[in-house]
């Protein structure tokens, strides 16, 4: 038994939860953390491995050069993402460096968990590093690709080919439902979203639900 299949047996549920760049994740993610999941960020470990100072930082300067540092020290984010989402290779090199320490990181929550818990890890590339596996139940979050792209643009400030690039980076949404044993469909309000991710919490994660499973 691996590692990864030891730690899985500790929550009550270990949920696997993806989605394409501005699908509505993050906002599933928000309503079953206020259910009561455990939420591990993968975006914000990311960050956390990357820090000043540690290791994975220094690898990547290893890996990449001082272009990528700023004056202060600190990964200079906007140029890393320049770079890779620019590059299969220098995205796959930045990957093989940054992936296993958000595992690692990740492992290390999942532990502590406890037996009655449910645990909600958000990873935006589950299906790119090959961890459907890793999850009791796994929950895809997609949109149509238009209003992917108008959120990006619009709200984060994208261009339009920046946006399409990152979305272009990712699994499509085909290669994510083929590993989903939920589907959630963000192609509504705020308020709808909410309400779909409500009844996944009650359907598979509730105390009284049937063990975590899509038949």
């Amino acid at each position: 038994m691996t590692e990864t299949d030891q730690v899985a047996e500790r929550p009550r549920v270990h949920v696997g939860l993806t989605g394409g760049i501005a699908a509505g994740k993050s906002a599933v993610a928000r309503v079953l953390q206020e259910r009561g999941a455990l939420l591990v960020d993968s975006d914000a470990l990311a960050r956390l491995v990357l820090d000043k100072g540690t290791d994975g930082l220094a690898a990547v300067r290893d890996e990449f050069g001082d272009r990528v540092i700023t004056a202060d020290g600190e990964l200079d984010r906007v140029e890393m993402a320049r770079i890779v989402f620019g590059d299969e290779g220098a995205r796959q090199r930045l990957n093989r460096i940054v992936h296993p320490r958000i595992r690692a990181a990740a492992r290390r929550i999942v532990a502590e968990a406890g037996p009655d818990a449910v645990v909600v890890q958000d990873v935006p590339l589950l299906v790119e590093t090959g961890q459907a596996d890793a999850f009791d139940l796994v929950i895809v979050v997609e949109a149509p690709l238009e209003e992917r792209l108008r959120r990006m643009v619009e709200d984060r400030g994208m261009s339009r080919a920046d946006a399409e690039a990152r979305i272009a980076a990712q699994a499509t949404d085909e290669q994510r439902r083929a590993v989903a044993d939920v589907v959630i469909v963000n192609d509504a309000d705020l308020e709808r979203l909410a309400s779909v991710a409500n009844q996944v919490w009650d359907r598979f994660l509730a105390p009284d639900a049937a063990e975590p499973s899509a038949d």
